[in-house]
């Protein structure tokens, strides 16, 4: 389920990037988007 918001976080990003739409909100989504995948590994690493 994460990996699926990562990854159409990542493809909103990048359609705002191509066509300027949404500026600071798509970006501040892809930052939380890092986060989350940096959360997730640090989890994954601890098993």
């Amino acid at each position: 389920m994460l990996w699926t918001i990562l990854v159409v976080l990542l493809i909103l990003w990048l359609l705002g990037f191509s066509l300027q739409i949404g500026g600071g909100i798509i970006h501040l989504l892809l930052v939380i988007a890092l986060v989350l995948l940096i959360i997730n590994l640090v989890k994954g690493m601890r098993r």
